[in-house]
């Protein structure tokens, strides 16, 4: 009887330990299937252009602004294609940065520098490194793509209030500056909540918030407010949206890289 009841028991206290804890086991079938409905909630919209403001605040809190543009253009069957423009402030005025993302081949990334009148391609060897000076990587302006990742569902979170999945996302990229990230996606409309970056010691190194979501054509979720924080540096860039247009007309020739020396 007394071995009985303590069998019992343990039983119960087990069950209450798993009641409390949560699942403990991660799993990477769950973790695709949430990136899959994340990926196919946000299709088809086609293009967009939005006027944007880039703050750039280094440790000591001094900052500069930058005001830019971004075109998008929507590719099937392949990672979408960006075109950002700067407008001020003059030093920076006129450079636009060129980037094709793909799903299997490494992104297809070019700076044109109005100063020295020329487009500098990056590597791919290069895109961990920052863009504009700002905490950025090249690899962060790349589109969300299911290829480029392997993906792991960690847990279930609340974060300011909101129900959310906890992803974990290894890079598939040898290149990439990333060993994972983190990714807090809100459990109603599969929204990036905030992302945090570990570098390639493992440490965390940057951590991205979105904010001011606002939807478009009835179902697309956009972020109005992005902040990117270096946790080693202390440096930050925060990037707001002003306005945002989609279904423009914009087409692919808009984004070959000829048309680099003639953006206006």
């Amino acid at each position: 009887m007394n071995t009985l009841r303590k069998t019992l028991i343990n039983t119960m206290a087990l069950a209450v330990l798993i009641t409390f804890t949560g699942p403990v086991i991660a799993s990477p079938e769950r973790g695709l299937e949430i990136a899959k409905e994340r990926k196919a909630r946000d299709e088809g919209w086609k293009d967009s252009i939005a006027t944007m403001e880039m703050i750039l605040k280094n440790a000591q809190g001094e900052s500069s602004t930058r005001a830019m543009r971004l075109k998008s253009f929507e590719v099937d069957g392949d990672g979408d294609k960006g075109l950002t423009i700067f407008d001020q402030p003059r030093d920076v005025k006129g450079t636009a940065f060129l980037n094709h993302s793909h799903t299997l081949d490494a992104d297809d990334q070019w700076l044109y520098l109005p100063a020295l009148k020329r487009v500098k391609r990056i590597s791919s060897r290069n895109k961990s490194g920052p863009f504009m000076g700002s905490e950025f990587a090249y690899e962060d302006l790349s589109s969300f793509e299911l290829e480029k990742y392997s993906f792991n569902y960690l847990r279930n979170e609340a974060i300011e209030g909101v129900e959310s999945y906890v992803l974990e996302q290894v890079p598939t990229d040898k290149n990439s500056g990333y060993t994972k990230q983190l990714v807090w996606l809100d459990q109603q409309y599969y929204r990036p909540i905030k992302v945090e970056f570990y570098d390639r010691k493992g440490a965390l190194l940057k951590t991205l918030q979105f904010e001011d979501y606002k939807q478009y054509l009835n179902q697309y979720w956009r972020a109005h407010t992005m902040a990117m924080v270096n946790h080693q540096t202390g440096k930050s860039t925060l990037l707001t949206t002003s306005q945002l247009d989609f279904q423009t007309g914009l087409s692919e020739k808009d984004f070959e890289k000829n048309i680099l020396k003639r953006v206006k």
